[in-house]
C-alpha cells in the first residue's frame, strides 16, 4: 500500500473485504440452495404412490437440529441469534414441502403472534383468531396443523381458558416456548392526561398494575381480548391508550406514551402448541398432564412419588378448582421425559391407576430457542 493516502488505503482494505463478504454470500446463497433441494426431495419421498397424509413437519427432528446449530456455534453471534438464522432457513424450506397452517389468537401484533413466528418462522401460514376457544377449535376442525396459546405467566399465574380447553379438547401439546413480555403504554397522543380509559387483555392489566395505580390513578381499565385489539381499539380514539408491544406500536402507528411498564422485568409467558400429531422422542422432551385425586389423605403425595422413585423431575405443578364438583381441584403436572421412555410409562400406568380423572395432554421437545 506504499504510495497511497490513508484514505486510499482505507477504500482499498475496505473494498478487499467486500469481494470476501461477496464470495461468501454467493458461497451460503448456493447451499441454502442445496438444503431447498434436499427438503423437495423429502416431500417427493413422503409423497410418492399418491401418499395425502404424509407428515412433513417433525417437531422432534427440528428440535434436534436446532440444538446442534447452538452446541457448534463459536462465532461472533450468539447462540438465540444463530438458531434464529436457522430457523428462518428451515421455515423457508419447509415452507416448500407443505406449507404450515397455524391458528394463534390474534390480530396481528399480539404477543401470540410474536411467539408463532419465533416456534415457526415467518414463512408459516398464519391465521390470526380472537379466542382462545377459537384456536382450539381451528386446530380440532382441521381448518390448521397447529395452534399456539398462552399457558402461564411468570406474573399473573395460569391462563384459565388454555386449561379449560386442555381438559376438554383432543388437541396434543407438541411444543413448548417462552417469550419475554414487554408492555408498552400506547395512544394517539404522548400526553398521560388525554387518557381516560387504558384498553388491554386481561393478563396485561394484572402484569402491570402497580404501575397503572401509581402513574393513572382513577383512570379507567377495561379488558379486551387481546393486547393487539386494544391498539386497534386506541387507534380509532385518541381518549384510549392501550397495553401492547413496540410491534403493535408501528403496526397500529400508535405513539409509545411509556415503554417498559410491567411491573416485573422479568415477565414473561410460556407458550404451548397444540397440535394433533405426536412428536416423537427427541432426546430432551417433556411429558404434560392433568389429573384429579380422591379427597383423601397423602393421596397427592403418592402421585409425586411415582415419578420421585424412578428418578423423574417434576418441572411445573398447578392446582386449580374442577368444574365438576365443588371443593376439588385438578392438577397440571409437567415431567422430564417421554411418554415413551421407560420410566415415564411405567409412572404414567401407576399414577393413571391412582387418580379418578387423568389425562396425558401430550410429550414434546425442550424448546431449543429460548
Amino acid at each position: 500500500m506504499d504510495g497511497l493516502t490513508p484514505t486510499e488505503q482505507e477504500t482499498q482494505q475496505l473494498n478487499e473485504i467486500r469481494q470476501q463478504i461477496d464470495a461468501l454470500d454467493e458461497q451460503i446463497q448456493l447451499l441454502i440452495t442445496q438444503r431447498a433441494l434436499c427438503a423437495q426431495k423429502v416431500a417427493d419421498i413422503k409423497t410418492q404412490g399418491g401418499r395425502v397424509e404424509a407428515v412433513f413437519y417433525r417437531p422432534e427432528r427440528e428440535a434436534q437440529v436446532l440444538r446442534a446449530v447452538r452446541e457448534r456455534n463459536n462465532s461472533l453471534l450468539s447462540d438465540d441469534d444463530m438458531a434464529r438464522l436457522f430457523r428462518e432457513i428451515m421455515s423457508a424450506c419447509l415452507a416448500l414441502e407443505q406449507p404450515l397452517k397455524v391458528a394463534y389468537l390474534g390480530p396481528e401484533g399480539s404477543f401470540t403472534h410474536a411467539a408463532t413466528l419465533k416456534q415457526f418462522g415467518s414463512f408459516a401460514q398464519l391465521y390470526p383468531v380472537s379466542t382462545i376457544d377459537e384456536v382450539f377449535k381451528a386446530v380440532e376442525e382441521g381448518e390448521v396443523n397447529y395452534g399456539i396459546v398462552p399457558v402461564e405467566n411468570s406474573t399473573e399465574g395460569v391462563v384459565n381458558a388454555t386449561q379449560d380447553n386442555l381438559i376438554r379438547m383432543s388437541a396434543q401439546v407438541t411444543g413448548e416456548l417462552d417469550l419475554a413480555i414487554h408492555h408498552c403504554l400506547l395512544s394517539k397522543s404522548t400526553d398521560l392526561k388525554q387518557v381516560k380509559k387504558v384498553v388491554a387483555h386481561t393478563q396485561a392489566l394484572g402484569q402491570c398494575r402497580t404501575w397503572l395505580q401509581n402513574n393513572l390513578p382513577g383512570v379507567e381499565m377495561e379488558a379486551v381480548d387481546s393486547n393487539a385489539l386494544a391498539a386497534k381499539l386506541a387507534q380509532q380514539n385518541a381518549s384510549l391508550a392501550a397495553i401492547a408491544s413496540e410491534q403493535a406500536a408501528v403496526l397500529y402507528q400508535l405513539r409509545i406514551v411509556k415503554a417498559r411498564i410491567e411491573d416485573k422485568q422479568d415477565n414473561t409467558t410460556k407458550f404451548w402448541v397444540i397440535g394433533k400429531e405426536k412428536p416423537l422422542v427427541s432426546g430432551e422432551d417433556k411429558t404434560a398432564l392433568v389429573l384429579s385425586l380422591a379427597n383423601k389423605a397423602g393421596a397427592l403425595h403418592t402421585i409425586l412419588e411415582s415419578f420421585a422413585k424412578r428418578g423423574i423431575s417434576m418441572t411445573r405443578i398447578v392446582s386449580r378448582p374442577s368444574s365438576n364438583k365443588k371443593w376439588d381441584y385438578v392438577f397440571f403436572i409437567d415431567i422430564i421425559g417421554h411418554q415413551l421412555d421407560d420410566k415415564v410409562a411405567e409412572a404414567l400406568k401407576e399414577v393413571e391407576q391412582q387418580a379418578y380423572f387423568f389425562k396425558l395432554l401430550g410429550s414434546y421437545p425442550i424448546s431449543p430457542m429460548d
